[in-house]
């Protein structure tokens, strides 16, 4: 009797394969044949699946955005609710290093890439909005949120640039401290006075 194959662990494995190979050669390197050897599978296995180069950039960037909301669905709601959504966007362990990574030359390729920006955008998109969610659940004034959701977003993604740019022996402390910080500061923001 055949195996069964798992259509959607078979083709993670093979997403999967696709960040390694973008991390440690670049975009110009990853190519089908290239992503199938380093997931274990013969390349004519994945001429269906991702036909194309542009194919598997697209979901290798897709996963990143999976991943993240599968992490924040499994956050339970309550008081500490905002501050574990926002530590979910930050790169504090291997994985979530390993997704901004991609997040950046994704990010960056799409600049030049058509088939990759509406990917780009999405994956944007969906970091804004979890900001959005995070600055309406702390209850900043109604008038407030367009501008604190665009500040917090700055904010993350620069905390998250950042802390994947700098040494490892330097600690993850110092990012929790400001998401801390902004927070209790977010919390604290008096209603608007502007007419």
């Amino acid at each position: 009797m055949p195996r069964v194959i798992d259509t959607d662990e078979r083709n993670r494995r093979v997403t999967e394969a696709a960040w390694r190979v973008l991390v440690r050669e670049g975009i110009p390197a990853l190519s089908v044949r290239k992503v199938a050897a380093e997931a274990g599978l013969p390349p004519s296995s994945l001429r269906y699946t991702f036909p194309t180069q542009a194919s598997l950039r697209i979901r290798a960037y897709e996963l990143v955005v999976e991943r993240l909301a599968e992490r924040v669905a499994a956050i339970a709601p309550g008081a500490d609710w905002a501050r574990a959504v926002l530590l979910e966007l930050l790169p504090l362990d291997e994985s979530r290093r390993l997704e901004m990574e991609i997040t950046v030359v994704l990010g960056t390729a799409a600049m030049a890439d058509g088939d990759l920006r509406a990917t780009h955008h999405r994956a944007h998109r969906a970091v804004r909005d979890l900001c959005e969610r995070v600055v309406r659940a702390v209850e900043v004034d109604p008038a407030d949120v367009r501008v604190e959701t665009e500040r917090l977003h700055a904010i993350m993604d620069g905390l998250a640039l950042h802390m994947n740019r700098q040494d490892d022996d330097e600690g993850t402390d110092w990012a929790v401290q400001v998401v801390d910080t902004h927070l209790a500061d977010l919390k604290k923001i008096p209603p608007t006075t502007l007419g």
